[in-house]
């Protein structure tokens, strides 16, 4: 069973609830123990997942619920571990995955096998698919292979380290991108200046928070923005239109996906923060 997401346009936001807000672009909790939640959205047809696999491997890979023979079929993947060792297996192929590595999961493949090294520390497999028509070979990116950009600056309070994984400079894909960010100790802000890109979606996890802590998201028009006050384990969606940028109340990380028109990771338009409405 697949949840679907509709998504919505920049007209329809100004007159939505905060609960209204969070159910079209908040996906709570996605992380589930020993079972595998997928989210579907009309949103560039991204599918968002997750699981955390404790007592028992978790297998998936069904394309029912989309009308494939597989989920990907016609789909690729990318698979971030955002908790203790894990391993996933591919129609036979076997990757371990460490805390922030990735494995890439390239269409065609039709079972994939979730399970942990340890119960008692338990792998946390966020997931991005999006549609493909290009095969490429299934890949695990581990940490040290990732692309490293130092953003920001401790003055500002944004300083951070992005990683890319999945993208043409470190292992290729049809139309997604995936990497992983992590704030410097002291730093609060992300994505900061705010942006937009036209041409790509964008989705995001938010992890590594203290049970006490959220994530101030903000989302919108840069002259009429919202928030979305987001907790561990908790993903957003991102359309074209929106901004996207935010404060935590203590440290954070987060995993950020892109699919669309291109894989050009400099193709935004920057959006002054003293414009922001």
């Amino acid at each position: 069973m697949i949840e679907v997401l509709y998504g919505a346009g920049p007209e329809k936001i100004s007159g939505m609830s905060t609960e209204e807000l969070r159910s079209t672009f908040l996906i709570e909790k996605i992380f589930m123990e020993d079972d595998v939640r997928l989210v579907y959205t009309h949103v560039d047809r991204m599918i968002l997942g997750g699981c955390c696999p404790v007592k028992k491997a978790v297998s998936f890979g069904d394309g029912a619920a989309i009308g494939t023979p597989y989920l990907l079929s016609y789909r690729e993947m990318g698979i971030a571990n955002l908790g203790g060792p894990g391993h996933v297996e591919v129609d036979g192929q076997f990757f371990n995955l460490a805390n922030r590595d990735v494995l890439y999961a390239g269409r065609g493949a039709q079972r994939l096998k979730l399970s942990s090294a340890d119960a008692a520390n338990p792998a946390r497999f966020y997931m991005n698919s999006v549609p493909s028509q290009v095969d490429y070979p299934h890949r695990l990116i581990t940490r040290a292979e990732s692309k490293l950009l130092e953003l920001g600056a401790e003055k500002n309070s944004n300083k951070r380290s992005l990683r890319m994984y999945i993208h043409p400079e470190v292992a290729p894909s049809a139309l997604l991108l995936m990497g992983i960010t992590d704030l410097a100790h002291g730093s609060a802000w992300n994505t900061m200046p705010p942006h937009l890109h036209e041409r790509r979606m964008e989705a995001y996890v938010y992890f590594d928070l203290s049970p006490e802590d959220r994530v101030i998201h903000l989302m919108g028009r840069p002259d009429e923005t919202r928030h979305l006050v987001v907790a561990d384990g908790d993903a957003v969606l991102s359309p074209a239109w929106s901004i996207h940028m935010g404060a935590g109340t203590g440290p954070y990380a987060f995993v950020w996906g892109m699919t669309g028109e291109n894989q050009e990771y400099t193709d935004v338009d920057p959006v002054p923060v003293k414009t922001l409405r």
